[in-house]
């Protein structure tokens, strides 16, 4: 082929720029996004244990967003953050199998990270131990297969879109936005310990920016201490909940708001932390028959703990969720746009299996096989329990002792290992028909600079979360490490493994401690683990791979039914459209439409929707505006019988909605007798929106809450200058008595 001149030119300036832009930078980031969402129908809810929460639909789709850190010596960590409740040991083990068959060597358990939110509103039957399917009637091939290959897939995406790029960090307070759910058992922890700290939950956000050399934003992590339990267990519809709505708002703010939710160039993702003891529902646990707080110890009313609930900032849960993800995206944007902390310096990792139950420690002490209290089936004031468990239980029931040591009756040693804790199952000890609990568990330490991601499997409560960053600070600088280490706890990492409370708290026995598996001495193990780590990593050591933990997947057993067949009423065909939006809607006002439906489990649609929200162009186009995976829309099945169901679509129409023709489409995929799968498409008449009065009122309504917030302002300056007056005239008034006694004298 040849070339001009004019084009040499070019080709030269092209490699000159692009060698300087990769010199201006410090790293390579590739970062990915890709739908992880399972079946929407007929599937328990992985979260609350409610084996009532099956789900029905969907409000939000889940996400997985990889971000992979590669320094000038091409050394690779790879961070991915899941709308999950948590991730499962048996999906690591998968998602490594199937890395290492196209990356080779490049990816192992040892330098990946994968992390839930914590949403309580996804499906479950993803896990391999039998503790966390029991709800979801055993495993659930088609949650697992969405987990696989949504994170696979966003993994590629992350390798096609590497950048040379720039990496900021900061941090910062955000309020109004978590209350600590257990705040007796925190008080346990030594004054002296607690005094260091304004409140018993942190409330310090740390953001981590990707730009690259332009400084163009490409990407944003987010950590804080939050539960995603603002969606309660009445809720039916899958959804990312707080966190992943804040990502998907800092998503939109960034690419476009007509940009669908996962297709964008700019990825945010908000990450969980030690969210153990720590609630998104700010009003608080009240009693529901009286209204009055709860019980402080023991979080019961009239000695019930199913009527102690906590509120969100709401009027419901869906305005709640609303509230706490519009906190978490500002306070994230802010931290975003002023951080200035650049990082250099290393990528690093360091990793280790870790044998949970056989611990040793100073003293004699000892870690225990794994165990769950009494006051882990009383639930938590975000999702009570049933039977009326109580939490701070540490004395024994002859009536469930009886029960559960049916199940399997735990030896003198492991009672006294557990102690305060009275076992109610003794999940450590039980293998039948394969393991309950893990007993060998992923702990890892990621360097990306001066940032130290602790990748913990379990929910670390606040206090515990504090004291295993102190103590990997400072075993980092004791190691020589020379520069202040930012470390940040990566809650529910790799693998799930209950909850960790210090030695402290453990005593009270609230659920967190209840739901300590290991133990009482469970954290200090964890902190001499990651100590270790740190340590070996600041030296340049190597550590031991440690022991490997089962792979269970094969074993796996399940009592969910398939679904057999799909019928569509008599006269009817599927998609249907049988319930009209009406002829005129207006901005503000909610749209419904009802199809014949077909069950939702035939076909994920992962990487597409079950409905659409389409704009009229022109006479012959339309566009799509809005998906399943936007917080506009609500999608909800519903069984009419054995085979028959229906499907609502839900819009709430944006008071800047455009005015102009909209239809709603629904894709049916149905079951035929044979098992074949055929789609059938519906679609609403077209509808017109119209421009709202509320705009109007709403617009009014701002400017006299601004003129409010001017006048309240003005008030607090005025307030401020007479103190600064009343401080003078006191000055004053001292001084001239003083005047006055020396003139006496």
């Amino acid at each position: 082929m040849e070339t001009g001149r004019g084009g040499i030119v070019f080709l030269v300036l092209s490699a000159l720029l692009l060698q300087t832009n990769c010199a201006d930078t410090e790293y390579n980031v590739g970062i990915g996004i890709a739908d992880i969402t399972g079946p929407a129908a007929q599937v328990n809810m992985m979260g609350y244990a409610n084996p009532s929460q099956t789900t029905k639909g969907i409000h939000l789709r889940q996400f997985s967003r990889a971000f992979i850190f590669e320094d000038k010596n091409k050394n690779t960590v790879l961070f991915v953050n899941l709308d999950a409740c948590m991730f499962s040991q048996g999906v690591k083990l998968e998602i490594i199998r199937r890395l290492k068959s196209v990356y080779g060597t490049k990816y192992t358990e040892r330098n990946v990270c994968i992390s839930g939110t914590h949403t309580h509103s996804g499906p479950a039957g993803f896990h391999q131990y039998l503790l966390f399917s029991i709800t979801s009637l055993g495993f659930v091939r088609e949650s697992f297969d969405a987990l696989v290959q949504g994170i696979i897939i966003s993994v590629e995406r992350a390798e096609q879109n590497f950048h040379p790029a720039n990496l900021y960090v900061n941090s910062g307070e955000l309020l109004d936005s978590n209350i600590n759910r257990s705040p007796s058992a925190y008080l346990f922890n030594p004054q002296e310990e607690r005094a260091k700290y304004r409140y018993d939950t942190d409330k310090n956000m740390t953001v981590l920016k990707i730009v690259d050399a332009d400084g163009t934003p490409l990407g944003m992590i987010s950590w804080f201490a939050v539960h995603c339990t603002s969606m309660n267990n009445t809720n039916h519809l899958i959804s990312s909940d707080n966190k992943g709505l804040a990502a998907l708002m800092y998503e939109a703010d960034i690419n476009g708001k007509d940009v669908l939710p996962g297709k964008g160039r700019f990825v945010a993702a908000f990450a969980q932390a030690n969210e153990g003891d720590v609630s998104p529902n700010t009003q608080g646990p009240h009693c529901l028959d009286t209204g009055l707080p709860c019980d402080f110890n023991h979080s019961t009313c009239n000695g019930r703990n199913e009527m102690c609930i906590a509120f969100g900032p709401g009027k419901d849960m869906f305005e709640s969720t609303r509230i706490i993800a519009t906190n978490q995206y500002k306070k994230a944007k802010e931290l975003f746009d002023s951080a200035t902390t650049k990082l250099t310096g290393p990528v690093d990792f360091r990793h280790t299996y870790t044998d949970m139950t056989k611990q040793s420690l100073e003293g004699g002490r000892t870690t225990c096989p794994g165990a769950m209290g009494y006051s882990f089936a009383a639930g938590t004031t975000d999702g009570p329990g049933a039977f009326n468990f109580e939490q701070s239980s540490t004395s024994p029931s002859p009536v469930w002792n009886f029960v559960s040591h049916l199940i399997k009756n735990p030896s003198a040693e492991q009672i006294k290992c557990h102690h305060p804790k009275p076992i109610l199952l003794d999940t450590g000890e039980m293998d039948f028909p394969y393991a309950w609990e893990p007993a060998i568990v992923d702990t890892q330490l990621l360097r990306i600079g001066q940032l130290f991601l602790i990748a913990v499997p379990a929910e670390f409560t606040t206090m515990a979360g504090r004291r295993t960053r102190d103590a990997v600070a400072q075993s980092l600088m004791a190691a020589g490490f020379t520069d202040k280490p930012i470390p940040v706890i990566a809650g529910l990492s790799n693998d799930y493994a209950d909850y960790v409370t210090t030695f402290e708290e453990y005593q009270e026995q609230r659920y967190e401690g209840g739901s300590t598996i290991y133990g009482p001495n469970t954290l200090e193990a964890y902190i001499n683990v990651y100590k270790n780590l740190s340590k070996a990593m600041t030296m340049g050591s190597p550590v031991a791979p440690g022991p490997n933990p089962p792979d269970l997947i094969s074993k796996q057993i399940s009592f969910l039914p398939p679904v057999i067949l799909d019928r569509a009423p008599f006269g009817k065909s599927f998609a249907e459209c049988t319930q009209q939006p009406g002829a005129v809607c207006k901005q503000g006002e909610r749209v419904t439409a009802k199809f014949v439906g077909a069950n939702p489990r035939n076909n994920l649609r992962l990487e597409d929707t079950f409905l659409k929200v389409q704009y009229q162009v022109n006479t012959s186009n339309f566009t799509t505006v809005y998906t399943d995976a936007h917080w506009e829309t609500r999608f909800e099945w519903e069984s009419k019988g054995l085979f028959e169901s229906e499907v609502t679509v839900t819009w709430d129409i944006p008071l800047n909605q455009a005015p102009g023709n909209y239809a709603i489409l629904y894709y049916c995929d149905h079951k035929e007798l044979g098992g074949n799968i055929n789609l059938a498409e519906g679609t609403t008449q077209s509808f017109k929106v119209v421009n709202s009065d509320k705009k109007f009122a709403t617009s009014k309504m701002d400017q006299y809450q601004k003129k409010l917030e001017r006048k309240e302002q003005l008030l607090k300056n005025q307030n401020e200058i007479l103190k600064g007056k009343k401080g003078n005239l006191n000055i004053l008034s001292k001084r001239l008595n003083a005047q006055k006694d020396s003139n006496t004298v």
